[in-house]
């Protein structure tokens, strides 16, 4: 895998510097790599893991921006998605990358230290027994909305920052899960930002920090 293949990152966020772009650069190869060993994301996957992983991740930049100085988890990571490439894009966040399973975070702080992403910490648990508070949580489809947001109703700051609360990269018509939940939410589709066909039926769901007021 190339650089350029992430030339598409540019399309989208022209702001990226020289550095970020070859960070992302060596992050699809990196995860490339370690899924050739580690199963972190779906095998069929790999020859587009620029625009259905690292950009898909980056969705989340567009809906919001994480102001400096404030604090992310992203639960149920995995391979450090979406944690990885918003630690990338935005440096001055610091972000807690969690996952029940050991393998998958071993292989996240091993791509963390490569990168000399000193603004991420990767620990094997589960986001219940966090207790550290966060300005935001992000995610990427681990559960239905009302189950997910069980995990995590406690783990926000007080107040802190505008725009405080979840964002989750969900997939398909949401209507029934969303109903379920009964959660105040707001939903972003990303074929608003993205015109690849990937991004057709994906979404951004915002739910803020007091989401049954």
């Amino acid at each position: 895998m190339k650089a350029a293949s992430v030339e598409i990152l540019t399309k989208y966020f022209p702001e990226i510097t020289p550095e970020q772009l070859q960070q992302f650069a060596q992050l699809a190869d990196l995860l490339v790599d370690w899924n050739a060993k580690i199963n972190v994301i779906s095998r069929k996957d790999t020859e587009n893991i620029v625009e259905n992983h690292i950009l898909h991740s980056l969705a989340i930049a567009k809906v919001v921006q994480f102001p400096a100085g404030t604090s992310v988890m992203d639960v149920g990571t995995g391979g450090g998605l979406p944690g990885l490439p918003l630690a990338i894009m935005f440096p001055e966040v610091k972000f807690h990358l969690v996952d029940s399973i050991g393998k998958k975070i071993h292989v996240v702080q091993e791509i963390a230290h490569e990168l000399h992403l000193h603004n991420v910490k990767a620990t094997q648990t589960r986001a219940e027994q966090v207790h550290d508070k966060y300005d935001f949580i992000v995610s990427r489809a681990v559960a239905r909305l009302a189950t997910f947001y069980q995990w995590i109703q406690f783990s926000f700051k007080k107040e802190s920052v505008p725009e405080q609360g979840l964002y989750y990269l969900k997939g398909g018509d949401l209507t029934e899960e969303l109903a379920e939940s009964g959660l105040v939410h707001q939903v972003y589709d990303l074929n608003t930002y993205f015109s690849e066909e990937f991004f057709e039926t994906k979404k951004v769901v915002y739910v803020p920090q007091h989401p049954t007021a």
